[in-house]
């Protein structure tokens, strides 16, 4: 199970701060989701925006996640 991030810290971790548009437009081409999750990839202010596959596909796919982290704890 991976953990969520933002746009921001992708920019920051290609040492390209101000890449929110390019980063934004690169996880929103990812034709192969479910191999890359770009659905982890989050606004900094902690909504969730949008989804090539619609913004509730996207919260869903989060949603089921955190169900599956917390039956693995139990």
């Amino acid at each position: 199970m991976g953990n969520a991030t933002t746009y921001q810290n992708i920019a920051t971790g290609i040492h390209n701060p101000k890449a929110l548009q390019a980063v934004g437009s690169a996880v929103g081409a990812n034709h192969i989701a479910y191999l890359i999750p770009c659905h982890r990839v989050i606004r900094k202010d902690g909504i969730l925006g949008e989804y090539r596959w619609s913004a509730v596909r996207k919260k869903g796919m989060i949603g089921w996640e955190m169900a599956a982290a917390d039956n693995q704890k139990e």
